[in-house]
C-alpha cells in the first residue's frame, strides 16, 4: 500500500486533473479554407490497429494492483467529488441541486455529487452543440481522428488506472470487467472507428461516365445528437458520443446517474486529447425533463441511445409524433439497443464441462447486468441432471463482495447498480416461494444492509411457457426448463417465440447436424449468435453487436454500420464536356 501522503498527493493531482482543470481544446484554423488546404500534403490511412490487450490482474502483477489501489484511494479518501454539468466546455456546479453517485458495494459512501442540469443549462447545451457544429463539421476528419487517438492511448496507459478504479467504485464491477470494458473496449471503439470511418469515405461512386467525375461526401448529420447512456459499460458511453462525434457531429450527451463518474473522467479525457469546446455537452439531470427539451428542437437530428426497452419505445413515439406535426428539418436517426432474454441451448451431445463453465460467465458475470446476459437456460433431460450438479457445485464457489475495495479486489460477483435493481430482484427470487411451478436450485440470498448484493441465482421452471423464461430482469437470476431429448427442434420454437427479445444466445452441441438446425431455426431469435460459446463478450471488430426484435435497430456497434446512421451522404456529379445541341440522336432523321 502507498503511504498515505502520497495517496493524498496523488489525489490533488487527480482532482486537477478531472475537476479544477478546464477544457483543453487544440487550437483550431481560422478559415474552412485554411483548414482544408493545411491537410493536402497529409497520410489519409490512420495507424494499424489491433484489439487492445487486456491486463489479467493475476495474483503475481503487484505493480497494476498497487497502481489500482493507488487510484481507488484518489478517489476515496477525501469527501466526494464534485461532478459538474459541462457546457461550451464550461465547468457548471455553483447553484445546481446535486445527485449523489454511490458506491453500490457500500452505499454509505458517497463518491460524487453530481449537479443536475436545470431547464436553461439543458437549453443552452443544445445551443452550444448547435454553434461548435459548423466548426467542427468543417474540421478534416484526420484531424478529428485524432483526437479519439489520442484520447485512446491516453486511456492506455496515462489514466488507465483511474478509469478501472471510478468504473469499478461507481458500477460495482470487478476488475476485470472493468479492464474488458472501461480500458480495452472503449479504446477499441475509439480507434477501430477511425479505420471504418476511412474505409466509409474511400467508398465511392464505382463509374464515371466520360466527361464526368462523380463522388459522394459523407456529411455529418445537418442538426445535433442526443446520446443517452447506460450504467452498465463506461464503453458504450463512450461509443454513444464517440461515433457521432468522429463523423462530424456534435452532440448532448445524458448519463446514467450512476455512471455520471467514469463519464465526466471519460470526456476529461477527451478534452485532453484536443476536442473542442461544445462538440460534446455533459448534461446530467432528471431524464424526462433533459429529453423532452432536446427532442422539441427543430434540429435535433439523431437519437443514440442504450438503455431499457420501454424507455426506447417511448422515446420512439416522442419523435414520431413530433415527425408528424413537422417539428424537424429532417427525419431524425433513431439507432437504440436495449433489453434482452439471452439463452443458452444444451444438446445431450454438449460438452458439459464446458457448457457449465460458459452458463456460469454467461449469467453471472457483472451480476448478470451486461445487456447480452444469459438468463434463460435450456437443457435436454439426459445431461441435466449432471448439468445441474455441477453448475451448482460452480456456483457455490463464486465470491460475492465489495469489488472496489482495495483489500480484497477479487471477488468474481459484486453489487448489483442501486436499490431499484435490488428490490426488484429480490422480489423475483422471493415470489418463487408461492409457485408451484418454480423451484429454487441454487442461491436465493440477497441482503442490502451495506451493499446491493444479490446471490446468484438458479431456478427451474416446470414449464417453458412461464414468465420467468420470458420477463426481463437484468440480474443474477437464471431459470431453466429441462426439455426431453426427443423435443430439440420443438424447443427452439418456445425459445424463438416466447419473448419480444432477439439480441443474444448459444447452443452447445458436438453433434453438427444439432448445430446446424438451431442455426436456422433461431435465425431471427439473435442478432449475436454464439456456437459453443457463451452469449456475452463481443469484441469490437470481432463480434459486431446488437439485436433486432425489441432488442433494438440491431445497428452492429463494433462495425462500420453504425458510423453510417450519423451521415448523410451527398452525391456529386461534375461534368467537363459541354452541351452543344439539346437533341438526341433519335430526335434526327
Amino acid at each position: 500500500m502507498l503511504r498515505s501522503a502520497v495517496r493524498s498527493s496523488l489525489r490533488s493531482t487527480f482532482s486537477r486533473t478531472i475537476v479544477a482543470r478546464g477544457p483543453q481544446v487544440a487550437a483550431t484554423a481560422t478559415t474552412t479554407a485554411y483548414r482544408f488546404a493545411s491537410q493536402l500534403s497529409l497520410p489519409k490511412t490512420p495507424p494499424s490497429l489491433i484489439n487492445e490487450p487486456i491486463k489479467e490482474f493475476s495474483f503475481n502483477d503487484q505493480k497494476d494492483w498497487d497502481l489500482l489501489r493507488a487510484s481507488i484511494s484518489k478517489l476515496t479518501d477525501s469527501d466526494a467529488l464534485k461532478v459538474p454539468i459541462v457546457i461550451n466546455g464550461k465547468r457548471i456546479h455553483a447553484g445546481r441541486d446535486t445527485l449523489p453517485q454511490v458506491n453500490p458495494a457500500k452505499h454509505a459512501q458517497n463518491l460524487a455529487n453530481v449537479a443536475q442540469a436545470t431547464e436553461q443549462d439543458i437549453l443552452n447545451a443544445i445551443e452550444a452543440a448547435k454553434k461548435a457544429k459548423k466548426d467542427w463539421a468543417a474540421t478534416p476528419w484526420t484531424d478529428r481522428a485524432a483526437i479519439f487517438l489520442k484520447a485512446a492511448d491516453l486511456i492506455s496507459t496515462k489514466y488507465r488506472y483511474d478509469m478501472l478504479a471510478a468504473t469499478m467504485l461507481g458500477q460495482g464491477k470487478n476488475v476485470f470487467q472493468a479492464e474488458i470494458d472501461c480500458v480495452a473496449e472503449l479504446i477499441d471503439f475509439f480507434k477501430f472507428n477511425v479505420k471504418y470511418a476511412e474505409e466509409m469515405y474511400q467508398s465511392q461512386p464505382l463509374e464515371s461516365a466520360p466527361g464526368v467525375w462523380n463522388r459522394a461526401e459523407y456529411r455529418p448529420l445537418e442538426g445535433f445528437v442526443y446520446a443517452v447512456t447506460p450504467f452498465n459499460f463506461t464503453a458504450i458511453a463512450a461509443n454513444l458520443v464517440g461515433a457521432p462525434a468522429l463523423m462530424g457531429n456534435t452532440v448532448v450527451w445524458k448519463p446514467s446517474a450512476t455512471a455520471a463518474l467514469s463519464n465526466y473522467l471519460l470526456l476529461t479525457i477527451l478534452e485532453e486529447a484536443g476536442l473542442p469546446a461544445g462538440v460534446i455537452n455533459f448534461v446530467p439531470g432528471e431524464p424526462n425533463q433533459v429529453t423532452d427539451l432536446v427532442l422539441n428542437d427543430q434540429e435535433f437530428s439523431a437519437l443514440h441511445f442504450t438503455g431499457s426497452t420501454d424507455v426506447f419505445k417511448n422515446l420512439y413515439v416522442k419523435i414520431s409524433e413530433n415527425v408528424a406535426a413537422d417539428k424537424y428539418r429532417d427525419f431524425p436517426r433513431i439507432v437504440g439497443e436495449t433489453g434482452g432474454k439471452n439463452f443458452h441451448l444444451i444438446h445431450p451431445s454438449a460438452s458439459i464441462n464446458h457448457a457449465v463453465l460458459s452458463t456460469l460467465r454467461g449469467a453471472f458475470e457483472y451480476q448478470g447486468q451486461k445487456c447480452s446476459a444469459l438468463s434463460r437456460l435450456f437443457v435436454a433431460e439426459s445431461v441435466w441432471p449432471e448439468f445441474k450438479e455441477k453448475l451448482v457445485a460452480a456456483m457455490e464457489n463464486i465470491t460475492v463482495g465489495n469489488t472496489s475495495d482495495p483489500q480484497s479486489l477479487n471477488s468474481f460477483m459484486g453489487p448489483v447498480i442501486h436499490e431499484q435493481s435490488f428490490n426488484k430482484l429480490a422480489g423475483v427470487i422471493d415470489d418463487v416461494a408461492n409457485d408451484p411451478e418454480l423451484t429454487l436450485v441454487a442461491g436465493g440470498h440477497h441482503d442490502k444492509s451495506k451493499g446491493f448484493f444479490v446471490e446468484p441465482t438458479l431456478l427451474e421452471a416446470s414449464t417453458p411457457d412461464h414468465p420467468y423464461l420470458s420477463k426481463e430482469f437484468f440480474g443474477p437470476v437464471l431459470t431453466a426448463y429441462v426439455y426431453p431429448d426427443a423435443e430439440y427442434e420443438a424447443i427452439m420454437g418456445k425459445i424463438d417465440t416466447a419473448t419480444k427479445y432477439g439480441l443474444t444466445g448459444a447452443v452447445f452441441a458436438r453433434d453438427r447436424q444439432a448445430v446446424r438446425l438451431a442455426e436456422e431455426k433461431l435465425r431471427y431469435s439473435a442478432g449475436n449468435f454464439y456456437i459453443n460459446d457463451k452469449s456475452t463478450g463481443a469484441v469490437v471488430g470481432q463480434q459486431w453487436f446488437g439485436g433486432a426484435r425489441m432488442s433494438g435497430t440491431n445497428d452492429k456497434a463494433g462495425s462500420g454500420n453504425i458510423l453510417s446512421r450519423f451521415v448523410s451522404v451527398r452525391s456529386i456529379k461534375e461534368n467537363f464536356y459541354e452541351l452543344n445541341d439539346f437533341k438526341y440522336p433519335s430526335n434526327y432523321k
